[in-house]
């Protein structure tokens, strides 16, 4: 894993600021604060981180452009040192740099920029005519070759590291970014109003329950979402959902608790998160098929709920096919599902894990990266495409396309990602495929033939829909699979 050292050294600074905030909340044997303004000093401080990570972006950015070709002065500096090794001592020397300098200069700069084109033909033909207008021919060719390609070779060298300056100025630019969200989530947690949280304390007593210090953060994303110090009263053991309840029925809002609760209340104090509960709920299954000859597939996928209540699919299809297409993908789809978890957007993931590729860019690593988010609260869709393949909607009678033409993390600088927005409602189904699948379908009528096989299926269950998907593609290709094959599907329904 030593490919993902550069990023995961970023990734733990980022872990622990948000760790920092968490524990405003999560730990059980530290009181959620009375008053708001004893959180703004942890606000002011990770500003301060954020601005800090932000003047080092702009410092790395600062830095020199890359080159894509040698300066005069680096030119001139070759010219130099094989005039002094060679020409010092010829007896030519006056005549070749002194009376006829433009000509030898011109000359020279010809040879130098054949040499760079690499053409071997015109390489050769040139040494021919260089060795009979002068007398150490050969070992001045030889010479010039040698402080070119050290040159340039340099250049190379310099314009590698400059890449990796962008790609860490990029990083730390993430880290600004996620550090400024923190201190504004930190800044609109309040607490609840005096008379609504003696309301819950009321209901949650009759219900052997004791709570204090409830707080409150509203945003539009998710709605509400409720931190509440609560225990149970005479050493009982009540289930933490009770509490959930209490909540729904004293907002008049279904709540949800938070997975990393304590599942069980006993009778002393723990701190309880509590979200508004989500509307749309997905189901997902898939199927797959392995390129003929191979014994591992090259494609992975990834599928999670992170902490905005977003279901994310993410498919990954590595460069080539096997085992080493594989490894690629996985590490690619692993690390994506570590940040998206961790609470980063697909933006700014896709980003990271771009950067981390061409920080090893030696190794060759290339994948395509495929992201779809349901958000489970309003049924937006998102989509962020680097490099892959179309996905299809199917919705009651008819088929929608989110097609991209960007190119796959781990090839340039800046991810070339596409990011396409749509509403789903229930009953609709997401299809994401790699490009194997809609390679063995009719050339130039790919997407086509998609959207009549998707009208054609009449499975409900995602899985049972992916095979049926896979089995109709594979009769446009005698059962021959030529590349990996992967179908993802995703069912959205109403809770």
């Amino acid at each position: 894993m030593q490919v993902w050292i550069v990023a995961m050294l970023v990734v733990s600074g980022l872990l622990i600021m948000r760790d920092m905030a968490k524990t405003i909340f999560g730990n059980k044997e530290r009181e959620i604060t009375k008053e708001v303004v004893n959180l703004n000093p942890q606000k002011e401080r990770i500003e301060r981180y954020a601005q800090s990570f932000a003047k080092l972006a702009d410092t790395f950015q600062e830095m020199p452009s890359r080159k894509e070709e040698l300066t005069n002065k680096e030119i001139d500096g070759i010219f130099a040192d094989v005039h002094e090794k060679l020409c010092g001592k010829c007896r030519k020397e006056v005549e070749c740099w002194n009376i006829q300098r433009y000509s030898t200069y011109r000359k020279v700069y010809d040879l130098l920029r054949i040499l760079e084109e690499g053409e071997e033909a015109q390489i050769r033909q040139e040494i021919g005519l260089w060795g009979k207008q002068c007398i150490c021919g050969g070992p001045f060719v030889d010479a010039l070759k040698v402080g070119f390609y050290q040159a340039r070779q340099q250049l190379l060298w310099n314009n590698r590291l400059l890449e990796n300056r962008a790609v860490a100025a990029q990083q730390y630019l993430e880290v600004s970014n996620i550090m400024d969200a923190m201190a504004k989530e930190l800044y609109h947690t309040v607490p609840m109003d005096k008379e609504k949280q003696r309301e819950i304390q009321k209901r949650a007593k009759r219900r052997h329950l004791l709570v204090k210090n409830i707080w409150m953060v509203e945003k539009e994303e998710y709605g509400k979402e409720i931190f509440m110090d609560v225990k149970s009263t005479k050493k009982r053991k009540i289930p933490s959902n009770e509490a959930a309840n209490i909540l729904s029925s004293s907002l008049g809002v279904p709540m949800r608790e938070q997975a990393e609760n304590r599942k069980i209340i006993k009778d002393d104090y723990t701190t309880l998160a509590f979200r508004e509960e989500v509307k749309y709920q997905v189901t997902y299954g898939a199927a797959r098929i392995t390129k003929e000859k191979e014994l591992v597939s090259g494609d992975n996928f990834y599928c999670l709920v992170n902490d905005k209540s977003e279901f994310v699919m993410c498919l990954s299809d590595g460069m080539g096919s096997g085992l080493e297409a594989c490894k690629e993908s996985e590490e690619v789809v692993e690390l994506m599902g570590q940040f998206l978890q961790t609470g980063f957007s697909k933006e700014t993931t896709a980003r990271l894990i771009n950067s981390a590729l061409l920080l090893q860019q030696n190794q060759g690593m290339y994948s395509t990266l495929d992201i779809c988010s349901v958000d489970l609260y309003s049924g937006s869709c998102d989509f962020l495409k680097a490099g892959a393949a179309a996905t299809f909607i199917k919705k009651k009678h008819w088929i929608e396309t989110i097609s991209s033409a960007s190119m796959g993390v781990g090839l340039l600088y800046r991810v070339d990602y596409e990011e396409t927005i749509r509403n789903v409602e229930s009953g609709d189904y997401v299809i994401m495929v790699t490009d194997g699948v809609l390679d063995a379908l009719p050339v130039q009528r790919e997407e086509e033939t998609m959207k009549e096989i998707l009208m054609q299926t009449q499975k409900v269950s995602p899985k049972e829909m992916g095979k049926e998907i896979l089995e109709k593609v594979l009769t446009y290709c005698d059962f021959r699979a030529y590349d990996d094959m992967t179908v993802l599907v995703a069912g959205i329904s109403k809770k």
